[in-house]
């Protein structure tokens, strides 16, 4: 499981202040603890805009690779604030673009620049049809949108198809449908990745982790294979450990024994 650590997040409001504080001692120390728990990108989303935003996203960058050497997933749909991200970053590793759609309007922006830079791409199953509403329209829209990408010269093996996860508590369907989608994107186009913001399932309903948890392992019994979610969870990263032995993505179960 390619795990996206989550957890530096401007939309959130300890974060918001510690960017606005410069505050960097708290950003890298959750970058450091990300790492730690097996985050394979560590996430970075100012959540501000315009000029801020970029001022925001380039010291984030900066903050976060001065603690770790795991890659960062730039998390902004502003190509400006992506090129700006881009040459602060100093990392060996390949670095992560979160995220493109299939609308017209985002592929016409960002497409030549997410070509270009060699990185990897989250792109969500969202069409100019407007938000997915079942299993098929889901379909439907990423792979087109992989297909897309792939045609600009995009490796498979650098795209991370999400799904598109909405609350449970707006649509009883909603589950079994992003489910129902990731077995048939894993067997029509086996070369990708495929993840998702996995905590949106749970929006508006008590018990968050409980339902979480749950759908994480039913995600990965269809065939996910990376996520977005806090690594600093406990039980969560040992529910992925877990569904992955009992789905038969862990030899031998080396990975939940090692854990």
């Amino acid at each position: 499981m390619i795990i996206i650590g989550e957890l530096i997040n401007g939309t959130r409001k300890r974060i918001k202040q510690a960017i606005a504080d410069r505050d960097q001692g708290y950003i890298s120390g959750l970058a450091r603890r990300q790492a730690e728990a097996g985050a394979a990108f560590i996430d970075c989303n100012p959540g501000t805009i315009g000029q801020q935003e970029i001022e925001d996203i380039q010291w984030l960058v900066r903050t976060v690779q001065a603690e770790t050497e795991l890659p960062i997933s730039f998390d902004t749909p502003n190509v400006d604030a992506l090129r700006a991200a881009f040459d602060v970053y100093k990392g060996a590793e390949t670095p992560m673009i979160n995220s493109i759609t299939a609308e017209q309007e985002r592929i016409d922006a960002m497409l030549e620049f997410v070509a270009q830079s060699g990185a990897n791409i989250v792109a969500l199953a969202l069409s100019d049809a407007g938000m997915p509403s079942g299993c098929e329209d889901r379909v439907a829209a990423a792979v087109g949108l992989v297909d897309t990408l792939t045609g600009a010269g995009i490796d498979a093996g650098r795209i991370f198809v999400d799904p598109v996860i909405t609350p449970l508590g707006t649509d009883a369907g909603t589950a079994r449908a992003v489910m129902g989608a990731v077995m048939q994107l894993r067997a029509q186009r086996p070369g990708i990745h495929i993840t998702c913001g996995l905590s949106n399932i749970s929006y508006g309903l008590p018990e968050r982790k409980l339902l979480n948890r749950t759908f994480m392992a039913l995600c990965i019994g269809a065939g996910m294979d990376s996520a977005i979610i806090d690594p600093l969870d406990e039980q969560m990263m040992a529910t992925v450990f877990a569904a992955e032995a009992l789905a038969g993505c862990d030899d031998w179960c080396m990975n939940y024994i090692t854990a």
